[in-house]
């Protein structure tokens, strides 16, 4: 695959987030503050900067739909900059559903606990906004219903959530035997996949009493997070092209196979940038140089497929990749 752009915003990036149109991206600098960058004449200018958490900020998400933009820290605070319902997992063992109550004109928080034995790593929400995923350091996933009278409408509710109360537990799903993060549900509800620290990707279908689980082995470093793009539909159609319902082993050649064409991410030559430079470099082909902690998709106007995705790393990168015409991923997709 091709790094199509590579920007140095930062010495360090914790995690990203764009806006509806992906002309302006929000990062945390691994501390306390957001920052809001525009790309203006093929610059990037900083716009904004956020400052309201008093510790590192670990999670930004920004609507397409309402142009807000809703922050998690280590303080243990969320900063909604506005939407009507967000979740925020922690390391207290809960989840906090919030939503706002227009009759008081007010942020009211409900808790979903004692159903996780360690931290919360990662939430996702179902498209209904009914249905919440989440994964652990426990090694669980595990799905909620989030029903709220007032806020969510009865017609929303389909599927295993219809008659489930706030904070009842839909199914757990116990594939991972370590750490469990970035869950995903694909568009249609239908499916999601997770990431465990053992470096295997987790797929399940039919959620319910009775899920198909399926999983891919790679022999990379600890997998961290996956987009609903570019590693949870590239595998998913890789697991198609097996042909077959069942747990693939750690030492499947296909996912042997698989895991050394996503092995371009790491092994593309190298192209240094100073750290205060934030323009967007093109074909350059460049990779990052630490940890990466957040993957995004990038949707383009007019086109159904997602064929790039932005990562954000410890080395204070964020890179768009380009999926388009990749003979070593052809076969998959």
């Amino acid at each position: 695959m091709t790094a199509i752009a590579v920007n140095q915003f930062a010495q360090s990036i914790t995690c990203h987030a764009w806006g509806p149109d992906d002309s302006m991206v929000a990062f945390c600098p691994n501390n306390n503050e957001v920052h809001i960058y525009r790309l203006s004449q093929d610059k990037w200018e900083k716009v904004h900067v956020l400052e309201k958490h008093d510790q590192i900020v670990s999670g930004i998400d920004w609507s397409p739909r309402s142009n807000r933009i809703v922050t998690a820290s280590h303080d243990r605070n969320s900063h909604m900059y506005q939407e009507n319902k967000f979740a925020v997992g922690s390391g207290a063992k809960t989840v906090c559903i919030c939503y706002y109550e227009q009759e008081n004109n007010w942020w009211v928080s409900k808790l979903i606990r004692k159903r996780h034995d360690s931290s919360v790593t990662s939430v996702a929400w179902h498209p209904n906004n009914i249905l919440l995923a989440t994964t652990s350091a426990d090694g669980k996933c595990r799905i909620f219903s989030t029903f709220i009278k007032g806020v969510d409408t009865k017609d929303s509710r389909t599927g295993p959530s219809s008659d489930s109360k706030f904070g009842e537990q839909i199914v757990q799903l116990d594939l991972s035997f370590s750490w469990a993060f970035g869950v995903k549900w694909s568009p249609s509800g239908d499916t999601l996949a997770y990431v465990g620290h053992n470096s295997m990707i987790y797929f399940v279908d039919e959620i319910g009493p009775s899920p198909l689980a399926q999983n891919v082995a790679f022999r990379d470093l600890p997998l961290r997070d996956l987009s609903d793009m570019c590693a949870f539909w590239i595998c998913r159609s890789f697991i198609r092209f097996l042909g077959e319902r069942k747990t693939i082993s750690s030492g499947s050649k296909y996912g042997s196979q698989f895991s050394e064409a996503f092995g371009k991410l790491y092994g593309q030559s190298k192209h240094g940038l100073s750290n205060d430079a934030v323009e967007p470099s093109r074909s350059r082909g460049g990779i990052h140089d630490n940890c990466i902690n957040c993957i995004l998709p990038l949707r383009q106007s007019g086109i159904s497929t997602v064929m790039r995705f932005s990562t954000s790393g410890l080395d204070g990168k964020v890179v768009i990749w380009d999926l388009e015409n990749q003979a070593d991923l052809s076969e998959y997709l």
